[in-house]
C-alpha cells in the first residue's frame, strides 16, 4: 500500500490513519451506546409515560458501570495481547449496551411492569432484578455456551433476536423517523452512506458524527419555529449523579421471577453472540480467550444491577470493522472513561434529553438489519423458514405495545371490547408473553422437522406445553406473570397445552414412520 512512499511520509499517512481510525472507532461505538440509551430512555417515558427522573439520575449511570467497568477490561486483554505479540496492530474487543435485550426490557418488562404497578421505584428495582437474573445466566452459560449453541438449532437461537431487529429495531424506528421526516431523512442517509456504503465525507469527518450534529440543529431551528408539535425545549443542566451500590432489588426477586423467561434466552443469546464475535476477532488476527471475553461481559453486567442499571453488556459484532479502521485500544479507553465519567457529572443524560430519536433512529434501523442478515446467514439456507416462524410472536409482541398505546389513550380496556375483540386480544396476550422464549423454541422445531429429526421437534412442543401450563411462556395474564395452573379460572392454558402435546404425539408419530421407511 505504501510503497514508493519515503519513510517519513509513509510513517505520517500511517499515523494519520490510525488517528482518524481511533477518533471514528470512538464515535461508533460511544454513539452506539448513547443512541440505546435515548432510544430506551424514550420507550419508558413516551410510551409508558415512565418519569424521567430515575431515568436520568439513577437507570443511566448505573448502566454506565457496566459500560465503564466492561471497556476498561477489554482495553487492558487488548494491551497484554499486544505486549504478547510485540506489535501495536492489535485492536480491543468492542463492548456497550446490548440493543436487542435493552429495548426487549423496556418493552416487555419494565413497561408492563409500570403500568401495572404504576410505581416508578418498584419498576427500577424489577429491572435491576432482572439484569441480576441475566447476569447469572451468563455467567452459568460462559461455561456451557458452546453446548448450548450445539444442540440449540441456529434458527431457533437468533431468529428470536432477527425478529426484535425486524420489528422493534427496525420498525417502531421508523415511526419515529416519519414523525420528523425531515430530520430523519437526512439522517439516515447519512448514516445508512457511511454504515452500509462507506462514501466519505469532505475532510474524512465522520458521518455518523455529522448526521447526529446536523439532525440535532436542525431539530432545534424546526422545533423552536413551532413545527414540531412535540418538542419541548430542553433544560440543558448538567447535574452530578454518582452511581451508588445497593441490594434493596433482592425485595423484588420474588415479583421479578416471572421475567426469567426474557433472562434466559437475551442471556444464552449474548454468550453465543460472544463466543462467535470472539472467534471473528482470532480469525481478524486478535487471539482473545474466550472464557475471559465472556466472564467479562457477565460480570459487568452483574455489576451494572448493584448500582442500578438495568441494561446488559455485550462485545459488539464487528471487531474486524473496527480493526480495518485502524483502531487499536484506545477506543475502547475513550469509551469507557467518557460513558462512566460522563454519566456522573450529568454529560451522558445530558445528550439523552437532546438528540431527538428521529436522529438515533436510523442506527437501530442498521442494527436491526445486520442481526437479520446474521440470523438467516448463519443458519443452514433450508433452515430460513424456522427463522421466519420465529419472527411471529415478537409481531404480536409489537401490535399490542401499539394497541396498547391507543387503548390507553382511549381509556379502554378489553373487556370493553366486542366479544370477538376480545378474544383477538386475549390470543395477541397470550402470543406475546413470553415471546423470545416462544420464538426460539418454535424455530428449533421447525428446524428439527426440516432435518427430519421429528423426536427433537416433538420435545419442543413438549416443553412448549409444560411451559404453557405456567404461564412460563404465552401467560393468560396482561402482565405476563406466572401461575400454578390449577389457581387461573379460564381454560385458556390447558386448551393451549393440550394443543401441544397433541402436536408433539403427531410428531411422534412421524418419527415412527420415518424409521419403517429408512429400515
Amino acid at each position: 500500500m505504501y510503497v514508493g512512499i519515503p519513510f517519513v511520509q509513509r510513517d505520517y499517512i500511517r499515523n494519520q490513519h490510525r488517528f482518524w481510525g481511533e477518533i471514528t472507532a470512538f464515535l461508533a461505538l460511544f454513539f452506539d451506546n448513547v443512541g440505546t440509551l435515548i432510544f430506551f430512555s424514550a420507550i419508558l417515558v413516551f410510551t409508558f409515560n415512565y418519569p424521567p427522573d430515575i431515568i436520568l439520575t439513577r437507570m443511566i449511570p448505573g448502566t454506565a458501570v457496566g459500560i465503564c467497568v466492561g471497556d476498561l477490561v477489554y482495553t487492558w486483554f487488548a494491551i497484554r495481547l499486544r505486549q504478547k505479540y510485540g506489535h501495536a496492530d492489535v485492536t480491543a474487543m468492542p463492548l456497550g449496551i446490548d440493543t436487542p435485550s435493552t429495548i426487549g426490557i423496556a418493552y416487555a418488562v419494565m413497561g408492563p411492569a409500570y403500568i401495572a404497578t404504576h410505581d416508578a421505584q418498584l419498576t427500577w428495582h424489577i429491572g435491576m432484578a432482572t439484569l441480576f437474573m441475566i447476569g447469572v445466566v451468563k455467567i452459568f452459560t460462559s461455561f456451557f455456551g458452546g453446548w448450548v449453541q450445539r444442540i440449540i438449532p441456529t434458527a431457533g437461537l437468533l431468529g428470536p433476536l432477527a425478529g426484535i431487529g425486524l420489528l422493534l429495531l427496525g420498525f417502531l424506528p421508523l415511526l419515529e423517523i416519519f414523525n420528523e421526516a425531515v430530520i430523519g431523512m437526512i439522517a439516515m442517509g447519512l448514516i445508512f452512506s457511511a454504515l452500509m456504503s462507506k462514501l466519505k465525507l469532505p475532510g474524512r469527518f465522520p458521518g455518523v458524527l455529522a448526521a447526529v450534529l446536523l439532525g440535532t440543529g436542525i431539530h432545534f431551528a424546526l422545533g423552536y419555529g413551532g413545527y414540531l408539535p412535540e418538542f419541548t425545549a430542553p433544560t440543558l443542566k448538567m447535574n452530578f449523579f454518582l452511581p451508588a451500590f445497593s441490594i434493596d432489588f433482592f425485595k423484588t426477586l420474588p415479583q421479578s421471577i416471572q421475567y426469567l423467561t426474557i433472562a434466559i434466552p437475551f442471556g444464552i443469546l449474548t454468550i453465543i453472540g460472544g463466543i462467535n464475535n470472539t472467534e471473528s476477532a482470532r480469525l481478524a488476527g486478535d487471539d482473545y480467550r474466550t472464557r475471559d471475553i465472556l466472564l467479562t461481559e457477565a460480570f459487568s453486567s452483574l455489576i451494572a444491577a448493584f448500582f442500578g442499571g438495568v441494561a446488559q453488556t455485550t462485545p459488539y459484532i464487528g471487531h474486524p470493522a473496527y480493526k480495518k479502521m485502524g483502531a487499536t485500544w484506545w477506543y475502547t479507553l475513550l469509551t469507557g472513561l467518557l460513558v462512566g465519567i460522563g454519566s456522573v457529572v450529568g454529560l451522558l443524560s445530558l445528550f439523552v434529553s437532546v438528540i431527538p430519536r428521529a436522529v438515533i433512529g436510523p442506527i437501530f434501523i442498521f442494527i436491526g438489519f445486520e442481526i437479520i442478515r446474521q440470523a438467516y446467514k448463519d443458519s443452514p439456507p433450508a433452515h430460513s423458514p424456522a427463522v421466519s416462524l420465529s419472527f411471529l410472536p415478537v409481531v404480536a409482541s409489537m401490535v399490542l405495545i401499539i394497541l396498547g398505546q391507543f387503548m390507553g389513550a382511549m381509556d379502554a380496556t378489553p373487556d370493553k371490547l366486542p366479544l370477538r375483540l376480545q378474544i383477538m386480544h386475549q390470543s395477541l396476550t397470550m402470543l406475546s408473553n413470553g415471546f423470545i422464549l416462544t420464538g426460539l423454541l418454535w424455530g428449533s422445531m421447525l428446524a428439527f422437522l426440516i432435518d427430519h429429526k421429528a423426536r427433537q421437534a416433538a420435545l419442543c412442543s413438549a416443553v412448549c406445553a409444560v411451559l404453557t401450563l405456567f404461564g412460563i411462556i404465552h401467560s393468560v395474564m396482561p402482565s405476563g406473570e406466572l401461575y400454578l395452573p390449577w389457581l387461573i379460572t379460564t381454560h385458556a392454558h390447558y386448551m393451549l397445552a393440550v394443543a401441544y402435546f397433541a402436536l408433539s404425539c403427531i410428531l411422534l408419530l412421524l418419527t415412527g414412520k420415518t424409521d419403517k421407511t429408512e429400515v
